[in-house]
């Protein structure tokens, strides 16, 4: 598990062909890897990836035709800029929200205009995803924790404050590219709970009891 705040932004060093899948090598930059080991989970713009080899400036992580098919990793080349961040331990700050680092499919950046010193930016999602998505919940785009000012259709906005886009991979990112889309796992619980897939419907009591009516 992942909390969507972004420890470093490193660069893709390499993308290797491998027996039908490939091998992705980070560049790390500033990300503290003394504390990683080989089987430890870094979440790279969002996927969650298992490090294979690394030392004290990068790591190697296998990827699969899954992953590279549902995620923009597949669309990236040497020297694009990610967003990365360690596997969150029990004893730290969950500053974000619980990110698993699955990602559910991708978007695209629509629009991105001043407000204030921040910057709204609006994405467009697919419709299996979009039903997900809530005004003021919480959504993860390339691994970054961010909170949804407004829904429209398949279309959501967010602000981002100087210091988020500065210290992202979101200073590179313009309108037309495409971004990695973790919706709240709690509302994909909530819908299997409520009834989507053949499961009992919860009575208004339950939901009550436990904040959600």
């Amino acid at each position: 598990m992942f909390t969507g705040i972004i420890q470093a932004v490193g660069r893709i060093a390499r993308l290797e062909p491998r027996g039908g899948d490939v091998r992705l090598t980070v560049d790390t930059a500033s990300l503290d890897m003394t504390d990683v080991a080989l089987g430890d989970s870094i979440a790279v713009s969002g996927i969650c990836l298992t490090v294979i080899a690394f030392d004290a400036a990068s790591f190697a992580a296998d990827v699969s035709n899954e992953t590279l098919a549902h995620t923009t990793l597949g669309r990236h080349k040497a020297g694009d800029p990610v967003n990365l961040e360690k596997a969150l331990r029990l004893a730290d700050r969950l500053g974000g929200h619980l990110v698993s680092g699955h990602v559910d499919g991708t978007g695209k950046v629509v629009s991105v205009v001043p407000d204030g010193r921040s910057l709204r930016w609006s994405f467009e999602v697919p419709s299996d995803l979009a039903r997900y998505i809530a005004h003021k919940g919480s959504v993860c785009i390339d691994g970054t924790s961010l909170t949804v000012n407004e829904v429209e259709g398949n279309r959501f906005g967010v602000n981002l404050i100087p210091h988020t886009v500065e210290h992202t991979a979101f200073s590179a990112r313009r309108a037309g590219d495409a971004v990695n889309i973790e919706v709240d796992v709690v509302a994909r619980y909530i819908e299997r709970l409520l009834g989507a897939g053949g499961s009992p419907r919860l009575d208004e009591a339950f939901l009550k009891q436990h904040g959600f009516a």
